[in-house]
């Protein structure tokens, strides 16, 4: 019943979908030149072969199943299609998909689109990364004989809550997958609960990433600029930790002079509105999606562009991951640690819950419970590099920890990687 008024409700709600998507584009959420995409509709022709449906939700998914998909998009006659839901991620895999891969835009889970999509592009395997479970585009690949795989399948405590109130529907949705992939032991055990028919826990794609990339001359070009003041990062901040930021760095500032503070939010659309509180809050501020370079007065870099996280990371070693303060579920803290850098994070890290455990166990991260503790670790780590050395160290050794995951996880997939001849 909850399945079917959902598909009634999406049916029906053309309108208001284009309303909300109209809006959407308004504020830089949606791509205006692609926004056709969102409708099901594709510019560009379905090449000739077999065609892999990767489907991510945002960066930080499509991040993880690069490395999947470059070894799919190697095989013969295959062609890998990613769909993701953001503008930030189109921007981003338009520099990091392998040559002869495609990404589209997924279409807006309403009935028509997805047929329409599914129509032109024809997919012979559809593969989901993580916890996108959205109703119509499963049901309606399911209908068409697809094959369907979840990859690094997670559920979250509120989300196994909430499925586990509505257990019929949970199980027709997770019925559709061929196989279901988790995260972790745990996923892959919740996964069964609610009703997947074929589970496996061979571990964690997000251990496979390979390290975030950076440009060596802005590096370079960066340091020079720096010219060796203290400095620490608040990575993949969201809204209302950047007023945190503040009153860290002001607190810092007394102790260790010179210091620069970098500040890369989640989501770099919001980079004017940030900049904007900082100054307001009295501190100078150099906005790097205006072209601004930091100078001897300046107090927060703001790193508001696409795809630099691996350059502030190896420029300022000593990195808080966002969204664990505020608000829940945390940012991957794989990424800082892949780079060898000291890690903080909040208290919330739900979706990360397992490695942000594997990191504090073995001493190479710490947690902080609020903005104080958070000025007094970094305070702690700017007055003593053995420690941040220490702690790199120990990261990189969690993040080495599971180089095998990616052979694992395509061993598990390949009966439907290698399966029956490709479309023409």
């Amino acid at each position: 019943m909850i399945l079917w008024l959902y598909r009634l409700a999406t049916s029906m709600g053309e309108p208001l979908i284009a309303a909300v998507l109209r809006r959407r584009m308004a504020v830089g959420k949606e791509d205006a030149r692609r926004s056709n995409e969102r409708r099901g509709i594709s510019l560009l022709p379905r090449p000739a072969g077999r065609i892999v449906w990767l489907h991510a939700a945002s960066i930080g998914e499509a991040v993880s199943i690069l490395p999947v998909l470059e070894r799919i998009q190697a095989r013969p006659s295959t062609t890998t299609l990613l769909t993701t839901g953001t503008v930030a991620s189109a921007t981003l895999m338009a520099t990091r998909l392998p040559s002869g891969a495609i990404h589209q835009y997924v279409p807006v889970d309403r009935q028509a689109w997805v047929r329409r999509f599914l129509d032109h592009w024809r997919p012979d395997l559809a593969l989901w990364l993580e916890s996108e479970f959205w109703p119509n585009l499963l049901m309606e690949t399911a209908a068409r004989g697809i094959p369907m795989l979840l990859l690094n399948g997670r559920v979250s405590p509120r989300s196994f809550a909430r499925w586990r109130r509505y257990p019929v529907a949970a199980r027709r949705l997770l019925s559709v997958f061929d196989l279901c992939l988790g995260q972790t032991e745990l996923d892959a055990e919740r996964l069964r609960l609610l009703g997947a028919r074929r589970v496996a826990s061979p571990g964690n794609l997000k251990f496979a990433a390979p390290p975030l990339p950076c440009d060596p001359n802005e590096l370079g070009k960066l340091a020079r600029a720096l010219d060796g003041r203290p400095r620490w990062l608040a990575a993949s901040t969201h809204p209302r930790e950047e007023l945190i930021v503040v009153g860290v760095h002001r607190e810092l500032a007394r102790r260790f002079p010179g210091l620069i503070t970098i500040v890369v939010p989640r989501h770099s659309s919001r980079g004017r509105n940030i900049a904007s509180e900082l100054e307001t809050a009295g501190l100078s501020v150099a906005r790097r999606a205006a072209g601004e370079q930091p100078t001897r007065g300046t107090d927060i870099l703001l790193a508001d562009t696409i795809g630099e996280l691996g350059l502030f990371i190896r420029l300022a070693p000593i990195v808080f991951m966002g969204k664990s303060l505020v608000i829940g579920g945390g940012q991957n803290p794989l990424e800082p640690a892949r780079l060898g850098a000291s890690i903080l994070f909040g208290p919330m890290m739900d979706n990360f819950a397992e490695v942000a455990t594997r990191l504090e166990a073995a001493k190479a991260a710490h947690i902080v419970s609020d903005g104080a503790a958070l000025t007094e670790a970094v305070a702690e780590r700017l007055a003593d590099p053995k420690m941040v050395d220490c702690e790199s160290k120990r990261a990189q050794t969690i993040a080495d920890a599971e180089a095998g995951v990616l052979d694992a996880v395509l061993l598990a997939i390949d009966p439907w990687l290698s399966g029956p001849d490709p479309k023409t």
